[in-house]
């Protein structure tokens, strides 16, 4: 059995962390007009009747995957979908952002190729980037870590915060494109080290799929579905970047409300192989994105016209309700199982 923690990463630990971290910085939102904390997606700054919403985060240990490849033009896309993405899911449009490269020590070849990898996840998002910081940093970094902060724009009285979510809501998940840029170090752990794989080795199960290249598949840029289902006449309920922790994204949204997830398709050959490595059922689904990158939650009556639109962009499924079982997410597994979370 191989979990989460058995890599070196404890979610549990992380969460108290965060939360000794952030507990008193919330002091400081006394100073501007916030719409929303750090709890969500996105934090929004009220400007007038516009609002930006401001979102970062990284690559990870994926970066790590680039190194065994030699191979570091995807990682900027990752770089990109994980701030733009979040951005979204408070019915932002994602504008510009800057990007942070830390390095034991510089190199033009890997920049030139991390910097390509920047400019097609940007051109996917349609947004710029202005600006950014590059560091030399021996002795803190090993090899590089690269980060982004992004901005996106709404109308005050189109923020979306997920407070309109009821019972009765269906959700539409998106599919992934893969592993995306959360839980690499579980997939590492079972792959390379449980499995004693190479990373040009075929992927277990699925033989004429590589190791590395399904590891290192960009994580999915939802930006132009999502940005022509804002621009609909719709009313979304609630929007969520399925990220680490999976399904328990959901959470974020709205207290008092729970979530029936029966109906997902079936997940990339990535996770099948990993848990046929020894990953746990239930730390799969907590760990992994398990083939949805992101959800719209909307009233059943509008879901026709809403995968109409986004059926133009990306692979879509109605995959579950929104129920009254406060904090509780019950998901049916790829194996017909069922787990509450």
């Amino acid at each position: 059995m191989v979990t989460y923690s058995d890599s070196g990463v404890d979610i549990d630990l992380e969460e108290i962390t965060v939360s000794h971290l952030t507990a008193k910085l919330k002091e400081t939102l006394k100073w501007q007009d916030i719409i929303t904390e750090s709890g969500h997606f996105a934090a929004l700054v009220r400007l007038g009747d516009k609002a930006i919403a401001m979102s970062t985060d990284g690559v990870g240990s994926k970066i790590l995957v680039a190194k065994m490849m030699e191979k570091y033009d995807t990682v900027g896309i990752d770089c990109i979908a994980m701030v733009v993405n979040d951005i979204l899911c408070v019915g932002a449009e994602p504008l510009a952002l800057v990007d942070y490269l830390a390095v034991e020590k510089p190199d033009p070849e890997v920049a030139t190729q991390i910097g390509a990898g920047l400019v097609k996840g940007a051109n996917l998002s349609k947004i710029a980037i202005i600006g950014g910081e590059t560091a030399s940093l021996p002795g803190i970094i090993n090899d590089f870590d690269l980060a982004g902060t992004g901005i996106g724009l709404v109308d005050v009285d189109k923020i979306i915060t997920g407070e309109k979510i009821e019972e009765g809501n269906v959700l539409i998940g998106i599919e992934s494109s893969g592993i995306h840029s959360n839980g690499l170090s579980l997939a590492r752990k079972a792959l390379f080290e449980e499995g004693q794989l190479a990373i040009d080795d075929p992927l277990p199960g699925f033989p004429d799929l590589k190791v590395g290249e399904e590891l290192l598949t960009p994580t999915a840029i939802y930006v132009q579905p999502i940005v022509e289902l804002l621009k609909s006449s719709l009313e979304i309920h609630g929007l969520a970047h399925i990220t680490g922790g999976g399904f328990n994204n959901l959470k974020r949204l709205k207290k008092g409300v729970g979530y029936d997830i029966s109906n997902l398709p079936e997940p990339q050959p990535i996770f099948r192989s990993i848990y046929s490595l020894g990953v746990p059922l239930e730390e799969m689904y907590r760990v992994f994105n398990m083939g949805i990158g992101f959800v719209v939650i909307l009233k059943e009556e509008n879901a026709e016209k809403a995968m109409e639109i986004l059926s133009k962009h990306v692979k879509i499924h109605l995959i579950g309700k929104v129920t009254a079982d406060a904090e509780k997410v019950s998901i049916k597994t790829f194996d017909g199982k069922e787990l509450e979370m």
